[in-house]
């Protein structure tokens, strides 16, 4: 047993920026920077929801996220850090730090000049652009939209120079700054709502959220680089090997479309005529994405460093090993939380988001995408992974190629769905698209031999299947023995019925098939060094 000092140090040196941290300690800390990050991210979307309802307004607010973000994903290919993260732990792996530098330095220099270009060109022509694509706004949601797009699109220049640096951080398993960036973020839009709302409206909102790029996730990465003592000149020169590569890895991430970038913006294209619908489909999908960040994002942004660097080593057996061994803990875990939100889904959502100009319509609406989205949470956590396995390979080819093949031939599922079942066919639409996404990835990474489908434990994902969906089936009836009408009370009493009635059954479940997911995990922590 370790003393009360002896624990003490290990929590300091765990909060340290300068303690590099093993795949356990690095996930662990990502999640859980992750999970305060949602937890901030949801006081964002229950202050929008209270202050602002879901309604014409708050769509065009939503909907001006859309064209910063279509040029973040093409001059920057949306994935700027996770392709230098590889070159990076190269040639730090093989002790070129001064390589590293100029390959870092060029790669801010050229493309933040590249981004500043495009920003200029898309304040330009933003009423065009966003006329076209969101043809179906009024003339006032129009205006409104342009209005905060121009806003929010200087944002993007922060974001990329911020993902470059945090991939530094990452790359010297460097992991507190990274984990800090979307925090501060969220409090930023948060304030500035609070403080501003009363003189800009909604405007307030886009205002914090470019002092939030600029606070978040752009200075506080620079300054965890600077304290690792990693400079920065400005330098054109194309010529550096480490920007040539870098290029040839970006370039298909910057040409090709992603459904797990587009999803998004396929639905907002969908729903334009259907007032307050973005706002609800944007509520259960930031909902949905707290689990998705904490099972997903964290775990795919600590583990890409380890995978790269088994990779360079050619400890080809290691890396795909690591790799399922990473799927299967996520899947299974994201399999049991499913059932848990879509049994909870309307007393969550109904305590989450209803207060204000939020009501309780809004709540079952908005409960009914969110069920729909719960369905894929293994799906997006996976994917995350799959795609990381590309990456540190140095194949952004492959996965490139495949996404924007399933990205085209889901549209027309998406205008059927959407056609047939309205805004709750997006979501249907977008739990089969992110599925097959992920299926091809693994079954890419096979045929590839980098990662092995034999090497999965299908047994244990069975197990985990299966007590999900026993869990869901009676957490779904006990919690419909409460009456939910608006109630606050009767909300936490489902909830507390769902939860204890849901984690008995997995318990159970999982004891009855004897499934060694439980042990698995402790064996990783157990390896794992803090």
């Amino acid at each position: 047993m370790l003393g009360a000092d002896e624990r003490m140090k290990m929590g300091r040196r765990f909060f340290s920026p300068s303690h590099q941290h093993s795949p356990l300690s690095a996930s662990l800390l990502l999640m859980s920077a992750v999970m305060l990050s949602r937890v901030i991210g949801y006081l964002r979307e229950a202050y929008i929801a209270y202050a602002f309802g879901a309604g014409p307004q708050t769509d065009a607010y939503v909907a001006a996220f859309t064209l910063p973000d279509w040029l973040n994903y093409l001059v920057a290919g949306g994935t700027a850090s996770i392709t230098f993260i590889s070159i990076f732990t190269r040639y730090t792996s093989e002790g070129r730090e001064e390589e590293a530098r100029k390959a870092f330095s060029t790669v801010i220099t050229v493309m933040t000049a590249v981004l500043v270009a495009g920003i200029i060109l898309a304040e330009v022509f933003t009423p065009q652009i966003l006329a076209a694509y969101f043809h179906e706004f009024t003339p006032a949601q129009l205006a409104l939209c342009v209005h905060l797009t121009r806003i929010l699109l200087p944002t993007q220049i922060f974001f990329y120079v911020g993902g470059i640096v945090s991939a530094v951080l990452l790359a010297r398993r460097l992991f507190l700054f990274p984990a800090l960036g979307p925090i501060l973020y969220n409090l930023f839009i948060i304030l500035g709502g609070v403080i501003l709302s009363s003189r800009l409206g909604i405007a307030s909102l886009a205002y914090g959220a470019v002092a939030g790029g600029i606070a978040g996730p752009f200075l506080i990465n620079a300054v965890g680089a600077a304290r690792s003592g990693m400079g920065y000149r400005i330098s054109f020169d194309i010529r550096h090997p480490g920007f040539r590569e870098w290029v040839r890895l970006s370039i298909p991430l910057m040409l090709g479309v992603s459904l797990v970038a587009a999803d998004e913006w396929i639905m907002r294209y969908f729903a334009a005529g259907l007032q307050g619908d973005i706002t609800r489909l944007n509520y259960a999908k930031r909902l949905f994405a707290v689990p998705m960040a904490v099972l997903g994002q964290a775990i795919g942004q600590a583990s890409l460093p380890f995978f790269a660097r088994l990779f360079g080593e050619k400890k080809m057996e290691e890396f795909a090993a690591t790799v399922n061994g990473s799927v299967l803990r996520v899947t299974a875990a994201s399999l049991l939380a499913t059932s848990w939100m879509m049994a909870a889904a309307l007393p969550l959502v109904d305590l989450v988001y209803r207060r204000g100009r939020f009501h309780f319509a809004d709540s079952q609406q908005t409960a009914v995408f969110f069920f729909w989205f719960a369905l894929s949470l293994a799906a997006w956590s996976a994917q995350g992974l799959y795609a990381r396995g590309f990456y540190a390979a140095g194949d952004t080819l492959t996965p490139m190629v495949a996404g924007t093949i399933i990205t085209a031939a889901s549209l027309p599922m998406y205008w059927w769905f959407f056609h047939h079942y309205s805004a709750v066919g997006l979501a249907i639409a977008s739990d089969i698209g992110i599925a097959v996404h992920t299926l091809t990835l693994a079954a890419l990474l096979h045929y590839r031999r980098l990662v092995p489908a034999s090497g999965m434990k299908m047994a244990e994902l069975s197990k985990a299947l299966l007590a999900s969906a026993l869990a869901f089936a009676a957490a779904y009836y006990v919690g419909r023995t409460v009456v939910l009408e608006g109630s606050r009370r009767a909300d936490i009493e489902s909830l507390l019925l769902v939860s204890l009635t849901w984690a008995a059954a997995v318990a159970v479940g999982l004891w009855i098939m004897k499934s060694g997911l439980l042990l698995e995990l402790r064996a990783k922590r157990v390896s794992g060094k803090a």
